[in-house]
């Protein structure tokens, strides 16, 4: 996590100090700093992922339940990735367009899970 940081803000104050200079430029390092912080995020998808199945095999769960929060948290760090780095390069609108289609995606993911639970609450009360 230090290293991440560091990394993090070792970028920002090289973008700062490049902003100065070339306001273009400034976008490009902080493009390429968040694409190394993700690549260090991929790194720990690993480990989620082990500790999901591990979850997966002890709980009587449905593999697809398991899958559709995997996707879930896939499409909200995608979202707020993208979303982010549209901010940061003075781009609100096109961020908060992505934000929107993120949730909307979530929520097309998730409607089988809320199907299944609304299946299940009929059936304990009765109807």
């Amino acid at each position: 996590m230090v290293r991440v940081a560091l990394l993090g803000i070792a970028g920002v104050l090289m973008a700062l100090q490049l902003k100065a200079l070339k306001p273009d430029y400034s976008v490009y390092l902080c493009l390429g700093v968040s694409l190394l912080l993700f690549s260090f995020v991929a790194e720990k998808l690993t480990v989620i992922l082990e500790g999901l199945e591990a979850i997966k095999n002890c709980l009587p769960l449905k593999a697809g339940y398991i899958e559709t929060l995997m996707k879930i948290v896939g499409i909200t760090y995608i979202a707020e990735f993208a979303s982010d780095l549209c901010k940061d390069a003075g781009y609100q609108t096109v961020a908060g367009q992505i934000q929107i289609f993120g949730k909307l995606s979530v929520l097309a993911v998730s409607i089988p899970i809320l199907t299944a639970l609304l299946d299940t609450m009929q059936t304990f009360l009765g109807g």
